[in-house]
């Protein structure tokens, strides 16, 4: 999936992040900042790159604010972005969500 522009989801509240996707030059760049970095800092950094994977985006600049998000709260925030980053629409009603 090709990032064509800029785009956000999220919020800066307590338990949730905001995750901004931009197009990028060749793979995959992640910059995080998180209050828990020190203890899950590995874990958001697999998650979204997981969750970039199963989208097929292969080129994006991601950044990351985490206020103590939970895994699948990285991952929605992260489909979410890189969705709209993409121009492309989603059923979110749907079961199984983005991927299914």
């Amino acid at each position: 999936m090709e990032i064509k522009k800029p785009a956000m989801a999220g919020s800066m509240e307590s338990s949730d992040c905001m995750v901004t996707v931009r197009p990028g030059e060749s793979g995959i760049k992640i910059d995080l900042q998180s209050d828990v970095e020190m203890m899950f800092g590995a874990s958001i950094l697999e998650t979204t790159r997981q969750s970039l994977a199963e989208l097929g985006v292969e080129r994006a600049q991601i950044s990351i604010v985490d206020r103590g998000a939970l895994d699948c709260v990285i991952r929605a925030r992260v489909q979410c972005a890189a969705l709209r980053a993409a121009e492309r629409s989603y059923d979110w009603s749907r079961e199984g969500a983005c991927l299914g």
